[in-house]
């Protein structure tokens, strides 16, 4: 399906993207830029390549923020950010923080019309420390779910999202996407780039390329996210007075089978696949010290970035693809508000991996 169209900005709108290295700010940049708006990305370091205005600042840090943002007079922010710590208790405190005092930062500008925050599924699954657990809502999740009965860093960035939007007179989103695919590196939560990477070692060292997750996410039905896909529901919630102070599920609009995927995904990448068997085969063992190996396939393919940890995150494939949990979510939300946007899961992959491929990450 062709993209959907959204209405232009008004010759005084300019977007501030928080996150802008990463695989939703990355998009979400590319997306407003190609739309004509003004926009400037917040990150610690520049973007090669990005056509946004680079602001530096340490959303860690009140004071950098302040600083950075004195000047700026953003009329829609996008948050796409979050720093993962050792503890949910660390995590709440630190994530709500950022956006409280990113918010805060921006007030005496009074420019803001609208904030937009990306959260995902684990709204729904609780945090990494008891994901999966307990009474969860069925499936597919709808929006309007109680929140678990758990401390979740999600729930205190909404908390710091809605108090921060009143304080600006502003409007909010809140986009809750699941696994997001897209193009970034050096990112925490990469699954198309890890399962590109595993797949270059597995060639490289003749090995099948073995699915890690459980027989349950092996044999269920699940869905994804496309980073281009959330960057265009978010700029229509901005842009949309319907979609104004409410929350929304993000997926593709597909859903699919790891059964069915991961054959197609093996062929795409020139591996033999193998599926799950008997017990999950985790991408932490796995991969263990291919570190040489991967220096070795930078080394023959003159490829861009020659550490293996910043272009792969076994961790994070391992928590989405090792759940026994059926995850869904229901988008019936947007649809009715009137986004109809959609985008078939396996051709996400394909588009991702030529992009890969054609920018010297992964190997031809």
């Amino acid at each position: 399906m062709t993209e959907q169209p959204t209405p232009p900005p008004s010759p005084d709108s300019s977007a501030l993207v928080v996150g802008a290295s990463g695989i939703t700010g990355t998009a979400l940049v590319d997306r407003l830029s190609a739309g004509g708006w003004d926009v400037a990305g917040l990150s610690r370091r520049p973007v090669p390549g990005s056509p946004a205005r680079h602001v530096a600042a340490d959303l860690r840090s009140a004071g950098s923020l302040a600083d950075a943002l004195r000047a700026e007079r953003p009329t829609h922010v996008f948050f796409c950010a979050w720093s993962r710590q050792q503890t949910e208790a660390e995590n709440i405190v630190v994530n709500r923080a950022m956006v409280a005092d990113l918010l805060a930062a921006l007030a005496p500008g009074r420019s803001v019309a609208h904030v937009a925050l990306v959260t995902g599924l684990k709204h729904y699954l609780g945090p990494f420390e008891a994901y999966g657990q307990g009474d969860l809502p069925d499936t597919p999740f709808l929006e309007d779910a109680e929140r678990l009965p758990v401390p979740n860093f999600y729930y205190d960035q909404e908390d710091a999202l809605w108090a921060g939007a009143a304080e600006l007179g502003a409007t909010w989103s809140v986009h809750r996407s699941h696994t997001v695919i897209g193009h970034a590196v050096g990112n925490a939560m990469n699954m198309g780039l890890t399962l590109a990477v595993q797949a270059a070692i597995c060639r490289a060292t003749g090995r099948p390329f073995v699915f890690p997750g459980s027989e349950t996410q092996w044999n269920g039905l699940v869905d994804m996210t496309d980073a281009g896909l959330l960057a265009e529901h978010m700029v229509w919630a901005a842009t949309t007075p319907a979609a104004a102070d409410q929350a929304f599920n993000v997926v593709n609009g597909d859903v699919f089978r790891w059964r069915r995927m991961w054959p197609r995904l093996a062929a795409a990448l020139g591996v033999e696949h193998e599926g799950f068997s008997g017990a999950p085969r985790p991408l932490e063992q796995q991969m263990a010290g291919a570190e040489p190996v991967w220096a070795r396939i930078v080394a023959e393919h003159g490829l861009a970035e020659p550490d293996l940890s910043r272009v792969a995150s076994w961790w994070h494939t391992d928590s989405d693809l090792g759940r026994d949990v059926e995850v869904l979510a229901d988008m019936s939300r947007s649809r009715l508000a009137g986004f109809t946007r959609y985008v078939r899961t396996e051709d996400a992959f394909l588009r991702l991996f030529d992009r890969y491929r054609a920018d010297g990450v992964i190997p031809g």
